[in-house]
This record gives structure tokens, sequence and C-alpha cells, in this order.
């Protein structure tokens, strides 16, 4: 189990400053379940991915795009993943998320990036 460290997922209200900047960053938040722990493990050696295990969530964060392979997931979880099945695994998510084809699921960070789904 891997834990972020070197940074601090969630600062306090007073630590928090206003910047005219665009982050491209995107993420899911999932409930702490047996799919989203492997959803979790899958993705948390992939580069540019950080993944944080709090008690009851699991948080999935990434800059630019994280891609989900339904297939790869599927075969870590020991049965079928499809799009519908991780959407219901994900409690909430950030970026535009776009279903790209039956296996791959992609989140965006960068708005303009997605467009090219729509």
């Amino acid at each position: 189990m891997s834990v972020i460290t070197g940074q601090q997922l969630f600062k306090p209200l007073k630590d928090i400053t206003h910047e005219s900047t665009i982050s491209h960053q995107c993420g899911v938040t999932m409930n702490d379940s047996v799919e989203a722990r492997c959803i979790a493990e899958v993705m948390e050696d992939k580069p540019g991915i950080s993944v944080t295990y709090l008690p009851a969530m699991i948080r999935i964060d990434g800059e630019g795009r994280i891609e989900f392979r339904m297939s790869e997931i599927g075969e870590a979880l020991g049965r079928e993943m499809n799009p519908h099945l991780f959407e219901i695994s994900t409690s909430t998510h950030y970026g535009r998320m776009v279903m790209v084809d039956d296996d791959t699921v992609v989140l965006f960070g960068n708005m303009d990036d997605a467009l090219a789904y729509e």
C-alpha cells in the first residue's frame, strides 16, 4: 500500500492562496472497496500518478491526463471491468472524463485536449 509522501494533499483553509493560473490536474476519488483498491494498485506504478489512501477513500491524481484501461484493471481484479462499472466505482472526479472506447476511460486536466473526443 502506498501513501503519497513529500506533499500535503489537503491544506488548511488559512494556507490556501488564490492564484490566477490554470491547473491541468485531474483525478478520481473512490470509496475504499475491492474494486477501488484494485484500480489504485494498477495505477500507482504509472509515471506521474499519485495514489493516496485515506481512512475510507482512495484518491488517484495526475497532471494533464490519466488513462484507465479496463482490460488491465479487469485482469488485476480477476473479473470483467468496463467503463460503466468503473464509473460506479468512482465517487467523484475532476477534469473531463471521456470514454474513448469500451476499454479506455481518460481523464483530461486540459479541457482543450478533451475536445477532440466531443
